[in-house]
């Protein structure tokens, strides 16, 4: 595996997350007006949905950015992204069942492509809390021909940061929890 040096690193960190919040009015640009599909209810609420992953993406490289500079320590706001990967799966969920209905009872331009935001916004939400689905490197691409899919990077501080909150401490006449 090749290493990068520190500086490479944080450039790439600083591209990856302006490029998830330049993607929200590229995409929108590029969706809504350029080839015109109607705001509607269901593709605002889709084009919601994916915007919303977007940013938590940008704020995850922003944060991990900031963690390189501190050198250590935990991954800033690490207990936030842990509670936005639960809240995700609820308005994932409400999302995408509104947005399956509104397809069903009225398909067309006003809902098919918001249901797919939606769709996407849910890959969004695995790429970043679970399974890495973005390969844009040599190196990624070496590491997913030779050992197939790998964990996302947030799952990974996710589980430290899960890991340092449980860290059992002896003291008084038992065992405590340290939350």
């Amino acid at each position: 595996m090749r290493h990068h040096s520190r500086s490479w690193i944080k450039q790439r960190l600083r591209l990856l997350a302006s490029l998830e919040l330049f993607n929200i009015p590229l995409q929108a640009a590029i969706w809504f007006g350029m080839i015109g599909l109607p705001v509607s209810v269901a593709n605002a609420l889709g084009f919601a949905l994916f915007a919303l992953l977007l940013v938590e993406g940008a704020g995850y490289w922003f944060a991990k950015l900031r963690h390189l500079g501190a050198r250590g320590g935990p991954l800033p706001g690490a207990g936030a992204f842990a509670v936005a990967r639960g809240a995700n799966v609820a308005v994932l969920t409400i999302g995408l069942l509104f947005l399956a209905w509104t397809v069903a009872t009225d398909p067309g331009s006003g809902s098919v492509p918001g249901l797919l935001f939606g769709l996407f916004a849910v890959l969004e939400h695995v790429n970043y809390f679970h399974v890495q689905l973005m390969y844009d490197t040599v190196e990624d691409l070496r590491y997913l021909r030779s050992r197939g899919l790998r964990r996302a990077h947030l799952a990974r501080d996710l589980a430290v940061h899960a890991r340092s909150r449980q860290v059992e401490v002896r003291g008084g006449g038992g065992l405590q929890r340290q939350h």
